[in-house]
């Protein structure tokens, strides 16, 4: 397991690290319970099967992503972008802000809840 340091994302689960601050690449993406951010490197995960899913932005190859300390799915990992246009989230990660802990922003607190919510469930 890889320890980071600075403003960290961690599993809302188990609390085992998955990356920083600095590596998010956008705040704009969408997940079925809500906000998701694509992050540059995640680190402490284990990826899923490849399987081809029909996005918002077109076909894309991605694997589910979960994280290796309790094994909850917190993302996904985009290995082809079959449109040219979204050729940069290749190799890039997704995760779930309802399925992590970090330094989220002020307008992220509805998905904070959400998230507590799924927790209790």
């Amino acid at each position: 397991m890889i320890d980071l340091h600075g403003k960290i994302y961690s599993c809302k689960h188990c609390k085992t690290h998955l990356t920083k601050d600095q590596d998010i690449m956008s705040k704009t993406f969408q997940c079925k319970h809500g906000q998701a951010y694509l992050f540059s490197e995640v680190v402490n995960i284990s990826i899923g099967n490849k399987e081809d899913r029909m996005m918002i932005t077109g076909l894309h190859t991605v694997t589910d992503i979960f994280c290796v300390g309790c094994g909850s799915n917190v993302g996904w990992k985009y290995e082809v972008a079959h449109d040219k246009s979204q050729k940069y989230k290749e190799g890039k990660s997704v995760l779930e802000l309802c399925k992590i802990f970090g330094p989220h922003d002020s307008n992220d607190l509805v998905c904070q809840q959400i998230s507590e919510l799924l927790i209790q469930e």
